[in-house]
């Protein structure tokens, strides 16, 4: 138990009641960010004053009742929450403190990176609601892992349960990993940007699917799930169809799914397979590709861009199937996390039958 009649940790405490009523009248204005900024700085507070060393476990339990005494309308000072303060002040500044720790030598554009790297990464956090960083900091082992999903929660508008979906999912390590010609079909701004809003694998785990299903099953289960697959696609996606059809020397063709990126100004063509990928869907993609170039793209528009998602693929193959084509396509895999038997159905009751047990209920 801390010894009240300290005098060091009194006038903390009065400082403290100082600064969270500031934050209070900032909070009337900005309501988030202003309480975000007040649980760093009091999160900075708790770790540079060293109280929980000098006086043990009771510090926060005695904290937690002082502030709660000095601001009964404040629901954010329990004593599980005042340690979540410590740990988010202690967690995004890591990187210092652990490059500090080992000694390492950096030049001054090492240092300048990455004080820019903390000065953006510090006025993004302020912007993320408090449940968002708990999330953040509880499943991300690193400051710079979370500050990759705050970027793009704020990009996204995510919810905490679609944060923690992402941040399952391993988004991180999925983000501009798909197999492309870009590089080759594409000016270099536009190349990387278009590669960092793909990801390889894309995760499926949204839909239900028996095991011998095909293609059209999962394309029809993948619109069913509009929103859901338009969250797993990433920010800026548009749906524009499915088996939209283009006609060319009299003849007519279906693309199985068509986007258009509203941030990138482009169609996004995509093409499902759900077994390997073989060199010859990329020929029969990029002919895709430029119909929709040549028919439905305007002066307003950017190249557009083929996406092949399957089920798997050999990374040598297709690197070898994209080499000499002249639109940008890329290739990606997808996983299911949810495969039902195929006599599944067989085990529901029909509708006749519910109607039936609750008749005899009545």
């Amino acid at each position: 138990m801390l010894e009240k009649s300290n005098e060091q940790y009194i006038s903390w405490i009065l400082d403290l009641k100082q600064k969270i009523q500031q934050s209070q009248i900032k909070a009337a204005i900005q309501v988030n960010s202003a309480l975000i900024e007040m649980y760093w700085d009091l999160g900075k507070e708790i770790s540079e004053r060293n109280f929980e060393n000098t006086y043990g476990s009771g510090f926060f339990s005695q904290l937690s009742k002082d502030l709660r005494i000095e601001f009964p309308e404040i629901k954010g000072f329990s004593e599980s929450n005042l340690k979540y303060c410590k740990r988010f002040y202690l967690f995004y500044n890591q990187e210092n403190t652990n490059r500090h720790q080992v000694g390492d030598e950096f030049t001054n554009e090492d240092n300048q990176n990455r004080q820019q790297f903390v000065d953006e990464l510090i006025n993004n956090i302020f912007l993320v609601p408090w449940g968002h960083h708990v999330t953040l900091m509880t499943k991300c082992s690193t400051s710079k892992e979370a500050y990759f999903y705050i970027k793009k929660k704020i990009e996204n508008g995510w919810s905490r349960a679609v944060l923690l979906n992402m941040i399952s999912g391993k988004l991180i390590e999925s983000q501009g990993k798909t197999i492309n010609n870009f590089s080759k079909t594409l000016p270099e701004y536009e190349s990387e940007l278009i590669r960092e809003t793909l990801k390889d694998p894309y995760i499926f785990d949204f839909i239900n699917i028996t095991e011998t299903y095909k293609e059209k099953e999962l394309e029809n289960a993948l619109t069913e799930n509009i929103s859901k697959f338009l969250i797993e696609l990433g920010s800026g996606f548009a749906f524009v169809g499915k088996q939209v059809e283009i006609s060319v020397g009299n003849q007519s063709f279906f693309i199985d799914l068509l986007f258009y990126h509203i941030k990138l100004k482009r169609y996004i063509v995509i093409e499902l397979k759900t077994g390997h990928f073989e060199p010859e869907f990329a020929g029969k993609f990029n002919f895709y590709v430029t119909a929709v170039d040549k028919q439905m793209r305007d002066e307003n528009d950017n190249a557009t861009v083929g996406m092949i998602i399957c089920k798997d693929k050999n990374e040598i193959i297709a690197e070898y199937s994209l080499t000499d084509l002249h639109k940008p396509l890329g290739i990606s895999s997808y996983e299911l996390k949810k495969i039902l038997p195929e006599n599944f159905k067989s085990h529901l009751p029909s509708i006749e039958e519910v109607e039936n047990e609750l008749k005899k209920l009545q």
